[in-house]
């Protein structure tokens, strides 16, 4: 494997559900004693700083535990920043040359919300099951290993053997929506913690389009989606599906951020598609449904739309179009799921 590129793309398609930004959190750890292991959870590969020393050794970007004088192995308990089933992990030992583990393994176990930490400290109360058996890791290196299970998991546990540093730890995988036969009131039908998925777009150049789903407001111009300067015809579009069918009330355009890059105008259209292929919605005939009317944006500002509907549905899917291109920091498609 290489130690430099960036091979997460095969999992592409596929959310980081234990990413930190979507709430993921390291929970309890064996040892770590000279690099902090929510460092496991952070954006990007890590990074290395040749004259940076701490009190205690090496400073280094990542989870790195002491030299095992002991029997055993060391390990880290994750919670996923939302549930979902697991489609392969990422054990990045990226910058880890002479100090990483030879051999780690993945477990996993669901839990409910009410029980959390509580069961954790408690190991009696937690049955564990083997998503990734032991297997050899490269020093340097992303570690990629597809999972095998169709089961929804909340955590994970990470286990090196015997010790040593990991950069990064990445789960990819599909949320799990929640059931929400009971929900009363208004929700966001495209939001990932929801179960909303993105699924098709003209272009993410510069920043990807699951961003526009994320929780909460994105910190920076780099947690939304931006597509490249457009120079020919046309315009720049995204595709979302919503969790289950479901009745627009109300539309949120957020351009947070994007001053100089943001798109011109934008409109809304939906459909009822389910069971539709990507492709069959990317056919230049297919019929989309206008649910919004192009509308004039402005820079780093929350847009709301509801007066300005001309349809709310039942629809499965919503496309934003933006013109000509630029950037958006969330899109939010606020309603309730049909009965």
């Amino acid at each position: 494997m290489s130690h430099n590129n960036d091979q997460s793309a095969a999992f592409t398609g596929f959310i980081d559900l234990a990413a930190e930004r979507l709430g993921g959190v390291t929970l309890d750890v064996s040892d770590e004693f000279f690099a902090e292991s929510e460092n496991l959870l952070k954006p990007g590969r890590g990074i290395f700083i040749a004259d940076k020393f701490t009190e205690r050794g090496k400073w280094m970007d990542g989870w790195e535990s002491r030299r095992k004088r002991t029997p055993g192995h060391d390990w880290c308990i994750i919670q996923l920043g939302i549930p979902g089933v697991l489609e392969g992990v990422d054990i990045d030992t990226n910058h880890f040359l002479g100090n990483h583990p030879p051999y780690a393994s993945v477990d996993g176990c669901r839990l409910q919300s009410t029980q959390g930490q509580q069961a954790l400290d408690d190991p009696s109360k937690v049955e564990w099951t083997e998503l990734l058996p032991r297997s050899p890791l490269a020093p340097g290196s992303q570690n990629l290993f597809a999972i095998k299970s169709d089961e929804t998991w909340s955590h994970l546990r990470l286990n090196i053997y015997p010790d040593g540093g990991v950069a990064r730890f990445r789960a990819y995988g599909q949320v799990t929506p929640q059931n929400r036969n009971d929900s009363t009131g208004s929700l966001d039908l495209v939001a990932l913690e929801n179960g909303g998925r993105a699924v098709a777009c003209s272009d993410m150049f510069f920043s990807p389009m699951t961003n526009l789903i994320m929780p909460g407001r994105a910190q920076n111009m780099g947690g939304g989606w931006e597509s490249r300067r457009r120079r020919g015809p046309g315009h720049d579009w995204v595709i979302l599906k919503m969790a289950n069918r479901g009745y627009i009330e109300r539309i949120e355009v957020d351009t947070n951020h994007f001053k100089g890059n943001f798109p011109d105008r934008c409109s809304i259209d939906a459909c009822h598609a389910p069971g539709e292929s990507i492709d069959a919605l990317n056919w230049s005939d297919f019929e989309w449904t206008s649910v919004l009317e192009k509308r004039k944006l402005r820079a780093h500002h929350q847009h709301y739309f509801d007066s300005d509907l001309v349809d709310d549905g039942p629809f499965t899917h919503v496309r934003m179009n933006i013109f000509p291109d630029g950037g958006v920091s969330r899109l939010r498609v606020y309603g309730e799921f049909a009965k």
